[in-house]
């Protein structure tokens, strides 16, 4: 049984202007977006990452970040989970809890801003510091324990925006 996993933290791609859509849930990836996505995506794959689970928000933004990574076989498995929509980290941490992540390698999330970035400083430092900047598509990798609470005991090894994954 592993003592931490490693989670790794996707932002979604590049969205439609916020405002535009009359359901802010609705918003899609544009063609840009999906295009960036799926180029970190292949760029992932080619590093070997591959997760026990991508976990993403049903907003259709996120879903669609998510598919484009199933699209590419960076995992066998996607579920949507409401509280990388509502960036509730007590709710996530009662799924994680659940999930036996013992049992688990590596676990994708799929979701917004400013939920990720606080949530990150979370699992580092004990509370949000407003000093990690994630871009649109861009991925941060915790190792996180498995046993007890992962707030303030993380360890941040991966943040990366999306221009040093992609191949202009």
């Amino acid at each position: 049984m592993a003592s931490e996993i490693e989670l790794y933290l996707i932002r979604h791609g590049l969205a439609g202007e916020s405002g535009s859509y009359p359901d802010d849930d609705q918003r899609p990836l544009t063609e840009e977006g999906k295009k960036k996505t799926r180029q970190v995506a292949k760029r992932l794959s080619n590093l070997g990452l591959q997760f026990d689970l991508i976990l993403t928000s049903p907003l259709v933004r996120a879903r669609q970040t998510a598919e484009i990574l199933m699209d590419l076989e960076l995992s066998k498995q996607l579920e949507s989970e409401d509280s990388l929509a509502d960036g509730n980290i007590n709710r996530w941490l009662e799924w994680f809890q659940s999930w036996e992540p013992g049992k688990h390698q590596q676990l994708a999330l799929v979701g917004h801003e400013p939920s990720l970035s606080q949530w990150a400083e979370q699992l580092i430092w004990g509370k949000p510091k407003g000093a990690i900047e994630f871009k649109k598509a861009g991925v941060l990798g915790l190792k996180v324990p498995v046993a007890g609470s992962p707030i303030g005991h993380s360890t941040l090894f991966w943040l990366t925006p999306p221009r040093f994954l992609i191949d202009d």
